[in-house]
């Protein structure tokens, strides 16, 4: 049977990759994601009007330490998409809940472990943010109430991975819309509605993160099936945790590898006085917000990919590969070329300083750059995260980091800051190609034997 008789939408098996296949993946999750920038928008706009200094830099070091600690942790969300994605292709239904519910397990466990040591990791991140005491003061509050959400913000990782690996983009949008929905509303209400101030603000965290791991079990449990219910040995047999945890160990290398990059360049940055520094944390936001668009479609190629290897149908496979290598080389263009035209106007919105701006306005074509240069690599870490090769994704992200590092120490000396972003754009074309070069060998050992009708 040919690929074009497969109806796109029947879960197991051989099925056809369409643009509309993708985008009905890609589109919902990059919707989703932007709520995230909103939110972090919505929680400065509020501290901001709490009229302290202390108060605003008090959340922005709370945010950085929870960006660090739960970031640490998104390989829950990427492992448990890649092999929801697998069992959905080969129509294993049971093998879909068992993962649900053994990734769901082990976040629910790292989640309060976190909440547990919460007063160790507020000591050791102060320690190393060293605000004024005032300022730590004020973390400490948002920490403390906020740290409270930790299994519920782990679960939801689980959650979307469910989901995604089921290539259910509506619900992937929703789930996020619930959570930063009631953030913002109420980090609104109770911070200043109420007067509660940055603890209102994290209240508001608090009750996005519940609410969203409640609306999400309830979506998620009741779809469930009876019939293919698993069993708590089959849940947890010891290969497939081992397995699990072994992917998982790859995944988290790797992020904290692309951490530690990211790291690296504001280290570097500093090092080149508050105005340089500043103008790159302007820039790195413009970054920030081409990737959103560029990880929805490496989300559907995650999904699409591993339903492909599930179903063990190299034509999906391939197709797979293909479409979204196109649009995320062709929303890649598009923002690049968007940031060159309004980059500009972009940077005034984002502060009102205008050394800042100026300064800014010097790197920009680099920053608009990244959305180019980083397209295979996003969609690369799609691909190889749905196909679960784990351990060639940390190597190759390895590679790339040794690249970037290279880079570093050749053109930073010579360029300066110019230097630094170039150093960061050929990082970002290091994975995309390192990646690259090794799918064909990966894909003939995936597919060998397979049918190719």
């Amino acid at each position: 049977m040919s690929a074009a008789a497969i109806p796109e939408n029947d879960g197991s098996g051989a099925f056809e990759v369409t643009h509309r296949l993708v985008l009905s993946i890609a589109i919902p999750m990059t919707l989703g994601f932007l709520t995230t920038p909103l939110l972090g928008l919505t929680d400065t706009a509020v501290a901001g009007r709490l009229g302290s200094a202390n108060a605003l830099a008090g959340l922005a070091v709370g945010a950085v330490l929870f960006d660090l600690l739960l970031g640490s942790f998104n390989f829950l969300r990427a492992s448990t998409t890649g092999l929801v994605a697998q069992a959905y292709g080969r129509g294993d239904r049971s093998e879909e809940q068992a993962v649900y519910w053994r990734s769901l397990t082990i976040a629910l466990c790292v989640g309060l472990v976190i909440s547990l040591l919460s007063p160790l990791l507020l000591s050791a991140g102060l320690f190393l943010m060293a605000p004024s005491p005032e300022v730590a003061e004020v973390t400490s509050t948002y920490f403390t109430i906020r740290v409270l959400s930790a299994p519920m913000a782990l679960a939801n990782y689980t959650l979307l991975g469910f989901v995604l690996g089921r290539g259910q983009g509506m619900t992937g949008l929703l789930l996020p819309a619930i959570i930063n929905g009631i953030n913002i509303a109420l980090s609104i209400g109770l911070g200043l509605g109420l007067g509660w101030g940055v603890a209102g603000i994290a209240w508001g965290t608090f009750a996005g993160e519940t609410v969203g791991t409640l609306a999400g079990l309830l979506i998620v449990v009741s779809r469930f099936e009876r019939a293919h219910r698993p069993a708590r040995a089959e849940i947890f047999a010891r290969e497939r945790m081992r397995a699990l945890f072994s992917l998982n160990r790859d995944i988290m290398i790797r992020t904290f590898v692309l951490i530690g990059s990211f790291a690296i360049m504001t280290r570097i940055g500093s090092s080149m006085g508050p105005l340089v520094l500043a103008a790159n944390a302007v820039l790195m936001n413009i970054f920030l917000v081409a990737g959103y668009y560029l990880d929805g479609l490496a989300n559907a190629a995650e999904q699409l990919v591993g339903r492909a290897l599930g179903a063990n149908f190299r034509p999906a496979f391939d197709r797979a590969v293909k479409l979204t290598v196109i649009w995320s080389f062709g929303l890649g263009a598009a923002t690049t070329m968007l940031l060159l035209l309004f980059g500009t106007d972009v940077i005034a919105l984002l502060t009102t300083t205008e050394s800042v701006r100026v300064e800014a306005a010097k790197y920009l074509p680099w920053a608009a750059l990244t959305a180019i240069s980083g397209a295979l690599a996003f969609q690369m870490d799609g691909v190889f995260i749905g196909a679960t090769w784990s351990s060639a994704m940390r190597n190759m992200m390895m590679a790339a980091f040794v690249g970037y590092i290279a880079a570093l120490a050749l053109f930073v000396p010579l360029l300066g800051n110019h230097g630094l972003w170039l150093s960061l754009n050929l990082f970002l074309a290091f994975r995309g190609i390192f990646f690259a070069l090794r799918l064909p060998a990966l894909a003939g050992r995936q597919f060998s034997g397979a049918g190719r009708s």
